[in-house]
């Protein structure tokens, strides 16, 4: 995932939210597993910083039939 710095000054904190669906085999969506990490940072003005994160759930979450798809995203910058 690419994260990139339009701004005037350098991002020093923050974290990403996953929002990881748990999809049944007829395609119903049982619940979704929010987890979050820490950014890659700091990211100066005008910079990009890529980071790759392994998302992983417990196997009782994810019932015989069923899949997972990390759907949402949602960053918070301090």
């Amino acid at each position: 995932m690419g994260f990139r710095n339009s701004g005037g000054t350098a991002v020093r904190s923050g974290s990403v939210t996953f929002g990881t669906h748990v999809t049944g085999a007829l395609g119903i969506d049982w619940p979704t597993v929010r987890t979050s990490e820490a950014l890659p940072v700091p990211i100066g003005p005008g910079a990009r910083a890529d980071h790759t994160w392994a998302v992983c759930l417990d196997a009782w979450r994810v019932p015989l039939g069923t899949h997972i798809e990390t759907r949402d995203v949602a960053v918070r910058w301090k």
